[in-house]
Protein backbone atom coordinates (compact mmCIF):
# COMPACT_ATOMS: atom_id res chain seq x y z
CA UNK A 1 0.00 0.00 0.00
CA UNK A 2 1.67 3.15 -1.02
CA UNK A 3 0.68 6.96 0.18
CA UNK A 4 -2.06 8.31 -1.67
CA UNK A 5 -3.24 5.06 -2.52
CA UNK A 6 -7.54 5.12 -2.87
CA UNK A 7 -9.35 2.57 -1.38
CA UNK A 8 -12.96 0.90 -0.96
CA UNK A 9 -14.15 2.23 2.33
CA UNK A 10 -13.91 -0.54 4.82
CA UNK A 11 -16.84 0.91 7.15
CA UNK A 12 -20.24 0.72 6.98
CA UNK A 13 -21.12 4.66 5.59
CA UNK A 14 -20.04 3.26 2.01
CA UNK A 15 -23.28 4.92 0.32
CA UNK A 16 -21.91 8.53 1.57
CA UNK A 17 -18.11 7.76 1.92
CA UNK A 18 -17.48 5.26 -0.80
CA UNK A 19 -13.24 5.53 -0.71
CA UNK A 20 -10.92 6.50 1.79
CA UNK A 21 -7.14 7.72 0.60
CA UNK A 22 -3.71 6.61 2.52
CA UNK A 23 -2.05 9.30 4.24
CA UNK A 24 0.57 7.86 6.25
CA UNK A 25 4.43 7.55 5.18
CA UNK A 26 5.93 4.15 3.62
CA UNK A 27 8.31 4.70 6.46
CA UNK A 28 5.49 3.06 9.07
CA UNK A 29 4.64 -0.04 6.69
CA UNK A 30 5.53 -2.39 8.83
CA UNK A 31 2.80 -1.10 11.16
CA UNK A 32 -0.86 -3.15 10.40
CA UNK A 33 -2.83 -0.34 10.77
CA UNK A 34 -2.90 2.87 7.74
CA UNK A 35 -3.81 5.79 8.52
CA UNK A 36 -6.67 6.87 5.83
CA UNK A 37 -8.87 10.24 5.13
CA UNK A 38 -12.31 9.72 4.09
CA UNK A 39 -13.26 10.53 0.72
CA UNK A 40 -17.06 11.49 0.27
CA UNK A 41 -19.23 11.91 -2.35
CA UNK A 42 -19.28 15.88 -3.48
CA UNK A 43 -23.25 15.51 -4.48
CA UNK A 44 -23.99 14.85 -0.42
CA UNK A 45 -22.25 17.82 0.25
CA UNK A 46 -22.87 21.75 -0.17
CA UNK A 47 -20.60 24.31 -0.80
CA UNK A 48 -17.03 23.68 0.25
CA UNK A 49 -16.61 26.46 2.50
CA UNK A 50 -12.58 25.76 2.05
CA UNK A 51 -10.86 24.13 -0.93
CA UNK A 52 -7.35 24.18 0.65
CA UNK A 53 -9.13 22.09 3.48
CA UNK A 54 -11.62 19.88 1.67
CA UNK A 55 -9.86 19.79 -1.75
CA UNK A 56 -12.28 17.84 -4.30
CA UNK A 57 -11.06 15.13 -6.80
CA UNK A 58 -12.98 12.48 -9.10
CA UNK A 59 -11.91 8.75 -8.30
CA UNK A 60 -13.52 5.96 -10.95
CA UNK A 61 -15.93 8.71 -12.36
CA UNK A 62 -17.23 10.16 -9.08
CA UNK A 63 -16.58 13.53 -7.93
CA UNK A 64 -15.37 13.21 -4.07
CA UNK A 65 -13.97 15.95 -1.61
CA UNK A 66 -11.59 15.07 1.40
CA UNK A 67 -12.95 14.82 5.02
CA UNK A 68 -9.61 15.56 6.94
CA UNK A 69 -11.76 16.02 10.41
CA UNK A 70 -12.56 12.50 9.84
CA UNK A 71 -8.50 11.05 9.91
CA UNK A 72 -8.59 7.58 11.31
CA UNK A 73 -6.50 4.44 11.28
CA UNK A 74 -7.80 0.96 9.77
CA UNK A 75 -6.19 -2.06 10.00
CA UNK A 76 -4.24 -2.55 6.59
CA UNK A 77 -6.09 -6.31 5.96
CA UNK A 78 -9.14 -4.67 6.03
CA UNK A 79 -8.05 -2.35 2.78
CA UNK A 80 -8.33 -4.78 0.19
CA UNK A 81 -6.76 -3.68 -3.06
CA UNK A 82 -6.18 -0.04 -4.32
CA UNK A 83 -9.07 1.07 -6.66
CA UNK A 84 -6.90 4.05 -7.75
CA UNK A 85 -4.03 6.51 -6.92
CA UNK A 86 -4.39 10.15 -5.63
CA UNK A 87 -0.45 10.58 -5.86
CA UNK A 88 -0.58 13.16 -8.49
CA UNK A 89 -2.56 15.03 -5.32
CA UNK A 90 -0.13 14.51 -2.63
CA UNK A 91 0.77 18.06 -2.18
CA UNK A 92 -2.82 18.67 -1.60
CA UNK A 93 -3.83 16.24 0.51
CA UNK A 94 -0.84 16.97 2.23
CA UNK A 95 -1.65 20.90 2.50
CA UNK A 96 -5.35 19.96 3.92
CA UNK A 97 -3.64 17.88 6.28
CA UNK A 98 -1.16 20.89 7.26
CA UNK A 99 -4.21 23.35 7.19
CA UNK A 100 -5.80 20.92 10.21
CA UNK A 101 -2.57 20.67 12.14
CA UNK A 102 -0.41 23.85 11.61
CA UNK A 103 -2.29 26.24 10.02
CA UNK A 104 -5.43 25.93 12.16
CA UNK A 105 -4.17 28.64 14.95
CA UNK A 106 -2.78 31.44 12.48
Amino acid sequence: MAQFDVHRNPASKQDNVPYVVVVQSSVFDDYRRRVVVPLALKSNYGPICNARFQPGFTVKGKPVVLLPLDIGSVPSDKLGEPVASLAAHGERIIAALDELITRAFD
